[in-house]
């Protein structure tokens, strides 16, 4: 059994809810996704990661697991997942589930009895506190959805944590019961032929057992940060899934892992460590933030390229050789990146193809986000049409309580930088609901869905969909892709993103302008006096003469004496 189909894998990201819906109730759902098995097949990816679809009441859009081994009603039945394994394997794609384990829904049976009291057989499966002498809560974590990131609850006398909605407690990972409870579970589907698990906030299930405060700041009561991840016995309990369950089957696994650097990245990733295939960094993600705003990713700050590159090339050398990167720059937590960082308008097909060429030049294992391979962009909502959970409470508690940021203002952040800009249905066609639905669908479609769609993409052969599929196979088909050393070049630079790419055999130049300017070719042109082959190009280019065009994009192979 090979332990390496992954790494020259690319990585399709599915959001069941918004990306094609079979039966009209405006939600996407299971069979919707069997029924575009031959676009994804067409466009060349290998693998579909989909987001969550087991049972959930959706206050966090199915983050929330009330039972972990049945489909959520609203995206079919088991039998509708088993089929669609079938079908996908049937076509050469593997399907990689998305597994919740920091916390279940508070309507998990496990915590439905283990908050009747405090010595019944589910009691330890969760993280309770007793409260402090005047009643508050045990210390001053904060929860990434704002807020206190204890609730009391009556029934016990005691409080329980949650990192995220006060719907998700936390589970108890000290609790070698609920261990096995969740190797059972992972097992459960992965005898149903599931190739492997995406892990959300895998990083944070191990918890300091002493609970320690936070070091109090002016203005601010509660907090997030280095005792939210990163826990003492996290890789202790991840060589134990693996053990118990990874390493019984030929998967692929990816680690969400905030706060992670990349010298940390090396001990989830190094083979010999044992523990997961990959994890996503969230450095590159919060460079366009205010670090330490009270405000969090609603405090905006420009966006720097330079800042970009420094992030990502580093991650690239520190784990060359010895762990691997996922690469990606949209997921159902992302907004659209050429709306975020780039322009998405008069230049928005050449700006997504720059983007697409930067990432998928790298080393690692590239992830597209639905929607992503035809250019989808950012939405400009009003703020009561918003439906994210992180949305309406920071809206509560920066404007309205604390009014640290004003409502104009959150809502230029929101329209940057809502995980919604990513969430509305996939844009299949120019018809009134773009083809996802025949009915109302769940959440608005985005703008502009009469020119961006599946429909029109397929029918221009320069358009972003073709692109990203030649991308897909020149990952097949080159094994520098894969092995190759990096080396950044021109890093500092404001504008060019450029690099090297090489093995004893060959060197590649990938290069891209990053801005709405014409820029000189210069810097680069001393790697075109050789022998040149244009791997691909998104403006037709056939040398390195010439001007640097606005968001001109390129992978060349050179000559290197």
């Amino acid at each position: 059994m090979s332990d390496k189909w992954w790494k020259n894998a690319v990585v399709y990201q599915i959001y069941p809810k918004s990306f094609q819906d079979s039966n009209g109730d405006g939600l996407g759902d299971l069979l919707g996704v069997i029924s575009r098995l031959d676009y994804l097949k067409e466009l060349g990816i290998d693998v579909i990661w989909l987001s969550p679809v087991f049972d959930s009441p959706q206050d966090d859009n199915g983050y929330d697991i009330r039972d972990y081994r049945k489909i959520y009603d609203g995206f079919g039945t088991n039998e509708d997942m088993e089929r669609l394994i079938a079908e996908a394997h049937q076509r050469q794609i593997k399907i990689v589930l998305d597994l919740v384990v920091n916390h279940t829904s508070d309507e998990h049976v496990w915590f439905v009895e283990s908050r009747k009291s405090a010595d019944n057989p589910y009691s330890d499966y969760y993280i309770w506190k007793d409260p402090k002498a005047d009643g508050a809560p045990p210390n001053n974590w904060g929860s990434s959805f704002c807020g206190s990131a204890w609730e009391y609850c009556p029934e016990r006398g005691q409080y329980y944590l949650h990192f995220y909605g006060t719907k998700q407690p936390d589970l108890n990972w000290e609790n070698p019961k609920l261990r096995q409870e969740v190797y059972d579970l992972m097992t459960f589907w992965m005898e149903k032929g599931a190739d492997g698990w995406r892990m959300d906030v895998i990083a944070s299930i191990s918890k300091d057992q002493d609970f320690p405060d936070y070091e109090e700041e002016p203005g601010r009561k509660y907090y997030t940060g280095k005792y939210h991840a990163n826990g003492p016995r996290l890789h202790e309990f991840i060589q134990e899934m693996n053990k118990e369950v990874l390493s019984k089957y030929d998967c692929m696994t990816v680690g969400e892992a905030p706060g992670s650097t990349a010298d940390v990245a090396r001990l989830f990733t190094a083979p010999e460590r044992k523990e997961l295939d990959m994890i996503f960094t969230f450095e590159h993600m919060n460079i366009d933030r205010v670090p330490g705003s009270v405000n969090r990713k609603w405090a905006l700050k420009p966006f720097d390229l330079r800042d970009l590159k420094r992030v990502m090339s580093h991650w690239q050398t520190t784990l060359y050789g010895r762990g691997w990167n996922a690469l990606y720059f949209e997921n159902h937590d992302q907004p659209r990146v050429i709306s975020r960082w780039g322009n998405d308008k008069e230049y928005r097909e050449v700006c997504a193809k720059a983007y697409a060429t930067v990432l998928h030049g790298m080393q690692g294992t590239p992830y597209i986000y639905q929607g992503e391979e035809i250019g989808m962009t950012n939405v400009q909502f009003e703020l009561e049409d918003y439906e994210d959970i992180e949305v309406r409470n920071a809206y509560q508690e920066l404007v309205i309580r604390d009014q640290s940021i004003s409502a104009e203002d959150f809502l230029k952040a929101v329209w940057n930088k809502s995980r919604d800009n990513a969430r509305t249905p996939m844009q299949w066609d120019d018809t009134e609901q773009a083809g996802f639905t025949t009915g109302k669908p769940w959440f608005q479609i985005g703008g502009h869905s009469r020119e961006i769609n599946v429909k029109k993409a397929l029918e221009d052969k320069n358009s972003i969909f073709y692109y990203y599929q030649k991308l897909i196979k020149l990952r097949h088909e080159e094994p520098l892709l894969t092995e190759g050393e990096y080396t950044l070049l021109l890093e500092d630079d404001p504008y060019i993103f450029a690099y090297l790419r090489h093995t004893d055999k060959e060197t590649w130049l990938v290069g891209a302008n990053m801005s709405e300017e014409a820029r000189s070719m210069k810097p680069l042109a001393e790697y075109g006096k050789g022998k040149t082959e244009f791997l691909i190009s998104n403006y037709d280019r056939t040398d390195l003469e010439g001007s640097f065009r606005p968001y001109e994009a390129f992978m060349v192979r050179v000559e290197t004496n």
